[in-house]
């Protein structure tokens, strides 16, 4: 049976957001989507790129994958759903950026980091996080670090790591250098909601909105 939850959401979804924005979604039937923005981002349902970036219907042209990493161009492997998006958002839809978004807590880096048992014979997400090995090189050993410590840093470093990589994508190498393509790196923490972006120069990452964390902040303080 199809979830009541669903139902109930479409339901919803047709009396409030739908006639608000149904000339919106002709207007897209009609003359396709044009979305100057490719978002890569997790699986992980706490992060829908969608809902924190408060975005329109056809605003965001979105990939997600487990732990939102960006494998390195080849064209003889099996990686290539996160490389068909690319493609196209590149190729065809001709985005103006590229943003792979990180995010605290993610269970796909927390796997890697614990070298936990698979969790199917076929250990279809162990092999993928193979991806994240240059990463976790860069990262060091975890030298009795805590656990969550070190994911949220591997996690930020295998952010950088698919920026390296979508520059393996000769198309995306070309656009970026000819300043058509922009690449961005940014971090969002599931429990206060502060994304952060990081400076291309520097590697950091430092909070889009700085006024967000200090009301986190403050609500922490005041709060039970």
């Amino acid at each position: 049976m199809f979830p009541d939850r669903l139902r109930e959401g479409y339901k919803a979804f047709l009396g409030d957001r739908f006639p608000r924005e149904q000339f919106r979604f002709e207007e897209l039937a009609a003359a396709g989507q044009q979305p100057e923005t490719m978002i890569i981002g997790c699986c992980d349902s706490r992060v829908s790129p969608e809902v924190i970036f408060d975005a329109r219907p056809g605003e965001l042209f979105v990939v997600r994958n487990v732990a939102n990493m960006v494998p390195p161009f080849e064209t003889q492997g099996v990686f290539h759903g996160t490389s068909a998006a690319l493609e196209f958002a590149v190729q065809a839809l001709k985005v103006k950026h590229i943003v792979v978004l990180g995010h605290g807590r993610c269970g796909g880096v927390r796997a890697f980091a614990s070298e936990g048992e698979p969790l199917s014979p076929g250990d279809f997400i162990g092999k993928w996080m193979t991806l994240i090995a240059p990463a976790a090189e860069k990262a060091g050993p975890r030298d009795g670090q805590p656990l969550g410590d070190f994911v949220e840093k591997l996690a930020m470093i295998s952010v950088a790591q698919s920026l390296e990589n979508l520059m393996t994508f000769p198309c995306i190498r070309i656009l970026v250098e000819k300043g058509r393509l922009e690449l961005h790196g940014a971090y969002f923490d599931v429990t206060t909601g502060v994304l952060s972006l990081r400076d291309p120069h520097t590697g950091l990452f430092t909070p889009a909105e700085p006024e967000v964390r200090a009301r986190v902040s403050m609500f922490r303080a005041d709060g039970p």
